[in-house]
C-alpha cells in the first residue's frame, strides 16, 4: 500500500527550529524543496500542509503546529477528512534510541516515550502506521549531562548536526521506494547505507 501522507513531527516557533526534537520538520522542508512543494498554513489542521508528487504518487505533507504532544489533531484531523488509512502514514521523528547519522524505518511499536508519536496513535486508533525514525542520540550515550527533555529541547553539537543531516539525506534517497509501498527495499537501503 502506498504512503499518502508524510507527517514531520516538531515543535512550532522560531525557537525550536534548531532543536534536535524538529528532526521530522527537517526532514520534510527538504522532501518539499526537492519535489517543488510549497508548506503553506492550513487553519483547519493547525499546521503547515503541501500536496506534491513523489515517485509518481501524489502525497500530503504536514508539520503540525500545534506542540509536540498535541501532533495527533491535525495528523487525525487529514486522515479523517482525505480518507488516508493509517498503513498510508509515515510519521518521520527524531529518535533517542538511535545515534546520530543513524535512520530507520518500521512500523508500528510502542511510542517509545515520544510524546508525539503517543498523540497520533491516540487519533489514529492504532499504532500501526509508518514510522522513519531519525537517531540523535541519547544525552547518556552521548556523555551529556542533560536531562532527556532538555536535550531534545537544544541544538546538536555540530558534529551530530552533520551525521542527522546525512541520514536525512539518506532517508530522501529512499523516499520514492516507501511512498510507493516497496518498504522491504527500502528498509535494506536505509538500513545498509
Amino acid at each position: 500500500m502506498p504512503i499518502r501522507l508524510i507527517v514531520g513531527l516538531g515543535n512550532p516557533g522560531p525557537e525550536y527550529e534548531q532543536t534536535r526534537h524538529n528532526a521530522g520538520f527537517w526532514l520534510v522542508d527538504n522532501l518539499a524543496n526537492d519535489i517543488g512543494a510549497r508548506l503553506q498554513r492550513e487553519t483547519k489542521y493547525n499546521a503547515l500542509m503541501a500536496k506534491g508528487s513523489v515517485a509518481g504518487q501524489e502525497v500530503y505533507l504536514l508539520e503540525p503546529q500545534t506542540y509536540m504532544n498535541r501532533s495527533g489533531q491535525s495528523v487525525g484531523g487529514l486522515c479523517r477528512f482525505f480518507k488516508i488509512l493509517p498503513d498510508e502514514v509515515l510519521v518521520v521523528h527524531d529518535e533517542l534510541d538511535l545515534m546520530p547519522g543513524a535512520a530507520r524505518l518500521k512500523k508500528g511499536g510502542s511510542s517509545g516515550g515520544h510524546n508525539g508519536l503517543k498523540d497520533i496513535t491516540a487519533a489514529l486508533g492504532t499504532q500501526d502506521y509508518w514510522r522513519l525514525r531519525l537517531g540523535i542520540g541519547h544525552p547518556r550515550t552521548l556523555s551529556l549531562q542533560q536531562q532527556v527533555a532538555d536535550f531534545v529541547l537544544h541544538r546538536p553539537r555540530r558534529e551530530d548536526q552533520e551525521l542527522i543531516e546525512q541520514a536525512i539525506d539518506k532517508s530522501l534517497l529512499v523516499m520514492p521506494q516507501i511512498v510507493e509501498g516497496k518498504f522491504d527495499a527500502a528498509t535494506m537501503k536505509l538500513h545498509t547505507a
